[in-house]
C-alpha cells in the first residue's frame, strides 16, 4: 500500500468509525462488533489486492456494507427461533414410532420420495457427497441441492411418521405433547 498503513495501523484508524458504521445499520453491538471484525478479517485476507492505497477507508465502508446486507439477507432466509417457540411445529415423532422402525425401512422408504428430491437425499445421506459434489454430479446450482435436500428430508420425514404410525395401529399420530 502506498501511505504506509500495517494491519495494525489500519485497525487503529479506521476500527472506531467502522463500528459506528456497523451499529448505525445493525442496531446492536454483536452485530456490530461481528461486522466490524468480519471486514478487517476479508482486509487481511483480500486487502493485497486493492490497488491504490487512497481507497483503503471506501473499501473497508464498502465491505462492511455488503457484509451488512448478505447478514440481513442471512437472517431474512434462514430465521433464529427459539425451540420452545417452534414446539408445535415439530413432527410428532415419539419412540414407539422409532422403533418400530429399522434403517431398511427408511431406505425403502426413500424410494417413494419423488426422484429429483430422492436423488440429492440419497447422494448426500447414503454416499455422504458434499453439497458442492452433488450439484456437480446432478448438474443443479448448489442452492437447487440445499432445497432438494431440504424437501425431500420433509417428505421423507411424513412417511417415516406415516410408516410409524401404521406400524403402531394408528396410534402416535394424534398423541398429546408433554
Amino acid at each position: 500500500m502506498s501511505d504506509g498503513l500495517d494491519f495494525e495501523g489500519l485497525v487503529s484508524r479506521y476500527y472506531g468509525p467502522l463500528y459506528q458504521f456497523a451499529y448505525s445499520l445493525s442496531g446492536t453491538e454483536a452485530d456490530a462488533s461481528d461486522l466490524t471484525q468480519q471486514t478487517f478479517y476479508i482486509w487481511a485476507t483480500k486487502g493485497h489486492q486493492l490497488r491504490d492505497g487512497a481507497k483503503v477507508k471506501t473499501w473497508l465502508f464498502t465491505t462492511l456494507h455488503r457484509e451488512f446486507l448478505n447478514m440481513r439477507r442471512r437472517v431474512v432466509r434462514f430465521p433464529h427461533y427459539e425451540l420452545s417457540e417452534m414446539d408445535r411445529e415439530l413432527p410428532a415423532v415419539t419412540p414407539a414410532m422409532v422403533n418400530s422402525l429399522d434403517a431398511a425401512k427408511v431406505v425403502n422408504l426413500l424410494t417413494e420420495v419423488a426422484e429429483p428430491y430422492q436423488a440429492a437425499l440419497t447422494l448426500f445421506y447414503l454416499e455422504d457427497c458434499s453439497y458442492k459434489e452433488i450439484a456437480e454430479i446432478l448438474g443443479i446450482p448448489l442452492g437447487t441441492v440445499q432445497s432438494r435436500i431440504s424437501r425431500g428430508m420433509a417428505r421423507l420425514q411424513e412417511l417415516i411418521r406415516d410408516a410409524a404410525s401404521s406400524a403402531s395401529g394408528g396410534r402416535g399420530k394424534e398423541e398429546p405433547r408433554g
